[in-house]
């Protein structure tokens, strides 16, 4: 579509120039003269001056062509719908000129004078007016040796339209002819490859974009749809906001559609009933106002309400006449987009000062007469043929102006005007800061200055681009690199009163300066929404998502469509709308919400949970039936029972099995370096010890069993109490050089595990080395089968009381512990490993005690009667 219609522009133009040129050219290509063939019959304002500014407006709405026959000379095309806008704007500049003029401070001993032309809102007439302008209306032009003289018109204000200021700016650009729009916003024209000499006192269609982002991101609107019109103006605004909306992620847009140059009725149903169906209850409108009308009689018909509209500057601030009872019910509470108002003392006394009878014959053309028709409904002699049999009057040229209640006067709410006004200004401005030159001082080639003896327009782009000042309403008015002014907006309220009027309010701006990005500032307070709830509307497509889920797009629709997908465990979101959750640190973990990362639980065999509770009572009670019975044993030392199971020894099981007990009580509690560094040192070196002893006692079993045998007297010699002490020495001497060989190569140490349980840390003690873990448990195996084996071949001593069936059973009872603990220990996650060991060690220390000690105890306290050498040995003697 950009290329058709780049392609029709370029046409159009080859067309428009070669009509223009193709007389002129063949009357002067052999001759030293140029003749003007024709002129071209325009609606025209002139004043006189040593510099001369030219105009285009649309004094008029309509035109009409002839139908050309390509037989002879066409007529020229006729005007009609006088635009009373139009004629103000035009109005606007010729003050500006007259207040110029009267300024002592600025451009002084000059006279600025104007040439204004109608464009009647045409292309081709627009186009034929900026080419006149450009090239004058001179009957005949003497061609000399060299070209000197000003040039008709210096610079051009003009033009209303996108597609018009594209045009004859790619002509005027060629011959770097300033022009100063005060309404084209399409933001193409900020192209400075294609558009060298294009200035404009209205903010580009990029920024009004930006703007329009402010106010959805501002109000959290994300979905919504866009209108547009097949033009410059509507598609660049298009590209711009999906452009926009795309880099910055602020919003997406549910459906584009454009709108039709006519009133095509079966298209704008179908465009209303699409915005019926579509869940995006916001409407951006970058239409023309002629198109708005179109459409809003569609949704009236259609009865659509619940929109919130946002309109261009195109239609914001001169949608008069859809502030009507019969659409405010739709167009109510709309936010709109409008240029920036400004007021200019004494433009109001200028208007009423205007007479078509001061301006007779002056060039004024038709434009005063029709605005004075218009305006008091009469018509000046010789009037049209039936004007007075109808009824109608003749104007005089003295009515009275002020009597006449019209918004012509309204200068209350000036928007095209102060640009108007500002446009004029820099190009004086410009022209002043040009002539202000000093000689040999100048920016040009030489360092050369323009004077007003031979200025050049491509002289004054220099200083137009660097011109800068301020109104008297307080605004800054300067032109950034592409010949944009310091853009500001007002943000405008479409209210509708109860009594059933309508009023369009200033609620705030959107403006960016130079050290700052696009700000918005509103008064929500001063907002009429036209909803029940009183409130703004809301309008996503999907609902944020939030903390703790993030955001998966839903397949095929646009990036404001989603679903909201909880986070998994151990990921969290604490911000809305995230597109990824995040993984917490390793020692933390999601809460429920998954909208926060919290410290993970810890987890050890602890002393105030049950099962710790439980093992620690274990290892206390056993500690205390070891004392008790260590001091039932010291009591009774003397008694025959004691003596015949080898005392010392016994006191030593006894101690031993008492450090066993207690040496479960490292496992419990939350595992540090000297606890992780003990435990299994402690519990190493306390069983060997007790293993040891109970292996030495089995020992002197087997050498009292045979001594009792002939030739077995020197057994006993090597098994004194010197032998047994060393013996137990030696044997536990090993284990300790075991354990301290481990804790010196690869010592345990406390250790975080987070494998058993995401959510959970378990403090443990790593083993360091399990080769060493392995063999001080493969000691204290080895010595406690040894035991076995030694007491099993001994355990039918002619005693009657005989140890070795004792020591036999108890050994047989540590053994099946330990090789069931194995592999339990080996299976059995984080705390419970430490709870397993803790319960082999005390299920074992209870075993020995209680088969070792547990029948002499009995004897001692409950049958003292067989506590007696007799009874000891008796059973022997019988046999």
């Amino acid at each position: 579509l950009c290329l058709t219609l780049c392609f029709s522009v370029n046409f159009l133009l080859f067309i428009l120039l070669y009509s223009y040129f193709s007389y002129a050219m063949s009357s002067c290509v052999f001759t030293s003269s140029c003749q003007l063939q024709g002129q071209f019959h325009l609606n025209i304002m002139h004043k006189s001056g040593d510099v001369i500014l030219g105009g285009l407006f649309p004094v008029h709405f309509f035109s009409s062509f002839p139908d050309l026959s390509f037989a002879s000379e066409p007529q020229q095309p006729s005007c009609h719908g006088f635009y009373v806008q139009g004629f103000r704007q035009a109005q606007t500049m010729a003050f500006a000129i007259a207040e110029i003029n009267n300024n002592s401070n600025l451009l002084p001993n000059v006279t600025v004078g104007y040439t204004l032309y109608d464009n009647c809102a045409e292309l081709r007439i627009g186009f034929r007016g900026a080419l006149s302008l450009a090239s004058g209306q001179e009957e005949q032009i003497i061609l000399h040796n060299t070209c000197v003289g000003n040039p008709p018109v210096l610079a051009i204000v003009g033009e209303t339209s996108s597609t018009r200021s594209i045009a004859i700016s790619s002509v005027l650009g060629l011959y770097r002819v300033p022009m100063v729009s005060y309404f084209a916003t399409c933001s193409c024209l900020s192209d400075r490859q294609k558009y060298p000499s294009f200035f404009r006192t209205i903010p580009s269609d990029a920024f009004q974009v930006r703007a329009m982002i402010q106010i959805l991101k501002y109000f959290g609107w994300t979905w919504a749809g866009l209108l547009i019109t097949d033009d410059d103006y509507g598609l660049h605004a298009a590209r711009s906001l999906q452009s926009e909306l795309s880099v910055s992620g602020e919003g997406c847009l549910a459906y584009v559609e454009v709108l039709p140059w006519d009133k095509d009725t079966d298209e704008l149903r179908r465009i209303v009933d699409m915005m019926k169906k579509s869940t995006a209850r916001v409407v951006i409108a970058f239409v023309h106002l002629s198109h708005m009308i179109n459409l809003i009689e569609e949704v009236a018909k259609q009865n659509v309400t619940g929109l919130q509209w946002l309109a261009s500057e195109g239609w914001t601030a001169t949608g008069a006449v859809l502030q009507t009872p019969k659409f405010m019910p739709y167009l109510g509470g709309t936010l709109g987009i409008a240029i920036r108002r400004g007021e200019i003392p004494g433009l109001r006394e200028f208007l009423l000062q205007i007479r078509p009878d001061l301006h007779h014959n002056n060039n004024y053309g038709n434009s005063m007469v029709r605005f004075w028709e218009f305006r008091f409904q009469c018509r000046f002699a010789p009037a049209p043929a039936g004007w007075m049999e109808g009824g109608g009057a003749l104007c005089t040229g003295q009515e009275d102006l002020e009597n006449v209640n019209t918004k012509f006067f309204d200068v209350s709410n000036l928007r095209p005007e102060y640009n108007v006004y500002k446009a004029v200004y820099a190009l004086a401005y410009a022209l002043d800061d040009m002539l202000q030159c000093k000689p040999r001082r100048g920016p040009f080639s030489g360092h050369s200055c323009g004077t007003l003896q031979s200025l050049e327009p491509w002289q004054l782009v220099y200083y137009l681009e660097r011109v800068n000042f301020s109104t008297p309403f307080g605004d800054q008015v300067s032109f950034d690199e592409n010949g944009d002014v310091v853009p500001i907006y007002d943000v405008m309220n479409w209210l509708w009163l109860p009594d059933g009027s309508t009023k369009v309010q200033n609620v705030g701006e959107v403006k960016r300066s130079a050290f700052k990005d696009e700000e918005i500032i509103l008064d929500e307070d001063k907002i009429f929404w036209n909803f029940e709830s009183k409130k703004p509307v809301r309008s996503v497509c999907s609902e944020s998502c939030p903390p703790g889920t993030h955001m998966v797009r839903k397949k095929g629709e646009p990036k404001c469509c989603f679903d909201c997908i909880p986070c998994s465990e151990g990921k969290v979101t604490n911000k809305s709308n995230s597109l990824e959750c995040t993984s917490c640190p390793e020692d933390f973990w999601s809460n429920l919400q998954s909208d926060q990362c919290v410290p993970k639980k810890t987890e050890f065999l602890s002393y105030h949970e049950p099962l710790g509770i439980c093992l620690t009572a274990a290892s206390l009670l056993g500690t205390f039936i070891c004392t008790v019975v260590l001091g039932i044993f010291i009591y009774h030392r003397r008694t025959p029972i004691v003596r015949a199971s080898n005392s010392e020894l016994s006191f030593q099981v006894l101690l031993s099995l008492k450090l066993c007990f207690l040496c479960s009580l490292l496992f419990i509690g939350r595992p540090r370096m000297w606890t992780c560094q003990l435990r299994h040192a402690a519990f190493g070196i306390s069983f060997v010890l007790c293993v040891s002893c109970i292996l030495v006692k089995t020992m002197v079993v087997l050498a009292v069993f045979k001594v009792s045998k002939p030739g077995g007297g020197t057994s006993l010699k090597w098994f004194g109490a010197m032998q047994q002490r060393g013996t137990v020495l030696c044997l536990t001497s090993v284990q300790a050089a075991i354990c301290t060989a481990w804790l010196v190569s690869s010592s345990p140490t406390p250790h975080k595990n987070t494998q058993y349980q995401n959510d959970k840390i378990v403090y443990e003690c790593t083993v360091g080395s399990t080769v060493g873990f392995a063999v001080l448990l493969g000691y204290i195996g080895m010595l406690a089968v040894l035991s076995f084996l030694i007491a099993f071949l001994v355990r039918n001593l002619p005693d009657s009381f005989n140890e070795a069936k004792l020591i036999t059973f108890s050994m047989l009872i540590f053994c099946a512990v330990w090789v069931a603990f194995v592999p339990v220990y080996i299976s059995s996650p984080g705390n419970y490993a430490d709870a397993v060991e803790v319960f082999a060690i005390l299920a074992s220390s209870f075993g020995l005690l209680i088969t070792l000690f547990g029948p002499k105890c009995y004897i001692i306290l409950m049958r003292p009667e067989i506590n007696t050498k007799k009874a000891v040995m008796g059973r022997g003697a019988e046999s």
